[in-house]
């Protein structure tokens, strides 16, 4: 069984994706954390974000290895170093490249035959699993996403100001906005939820038992 969880940058989609995945016994995948290793495998090789087929080409030695929240690439443990600021916007380049997208799509699709998952992501429920059995879409208020996104990054970044959290947030939902391919939008029958005053565990509640509704494929 697969379940999506779309939304915008700060909208708590891999909060909520992981507590979900652990309550139903299921399987976490989270693009982004794919896209980010993209973007740190790229940079790290000093290959230009906005050439795609020097991209591609150093995607040819990209080895990388995802379990939950833990990222392997080339045998290098990276599940920290990729969630700096900078690799977040780093990633939202690589991710406006049409061949980088279908390239990791074909590698969710691979990962989450293996069993059941909760997929987070921005394309989850609309490119990367249309047939999935359930369909979400998170949303909050721009500034609430920021605020949360900012609160989060503190721990790593203490100097960190919100006001360039924000800046940086609308760059990234321009991007996913308005990218050709796998453009942040939602489903058809997506079930859209406001999570501007939802606790977490409000909000995996409601997840879990619009999930439990359709019945789990255990």
């Amino acid at each position: 069984m697969i379940v999506t969880i779309d939304g915008p940058a700060g909208s708590g989609k891999s909060s909520v994706a992981r507590q979900l995945a652990n309550r139903l016994g299921f399987q976490f995948l989270d693009s982004g954390a794919m896209y980010r290793a993209v973007a740190w495998f790229a940079v790290k090789n000093r290959v230009n974000l906005d050439d795609e087929s020097a991209v591609m080409n150093a995607l040819e030695g990209f080895d990388m290895t995802i379990n939950g929240e833990r990222v392997v690439v080339g045998g290098r443990n990276v599940s920290s170093e990729i969630r700096s600021p900078e690799l977040a916007q780093q990633s939202s380049i690589v991710a406006a490249l049409p061949r980088v997208r279908e390239y990791l799509v074909i590698r969710q699709r691979e990962i989450a035959a293996a069993g059941n998952f909760v997929c987070e992501g921005r394309d989850q429920g609309t490119i990367v699993f249309p047939k999935a059995e359930r369909k979400f879409f998170l949303t909050a208020a721009p500034e609430i996403r920021a605020r949360r996104r900012w609160l989060e990054l503190r721990r790593i970044r203490p100097d960190l100001e919100l006001d360039h959290v924000i800046a940086e947030q609308k760059i990234r939902d321009l991007r996913d906005e308005t990218r050709v391919t796998g453009r942040l939008v939602k489903a058809d029958d997506a079930i859209e939820i406001r999570v501007d005053h939802l606790s977490l565990n409000q909000l995996v509640d409601e997840l879990e038992r619009q999930v439990r509704e359709v019945g789990l494929n255990t």
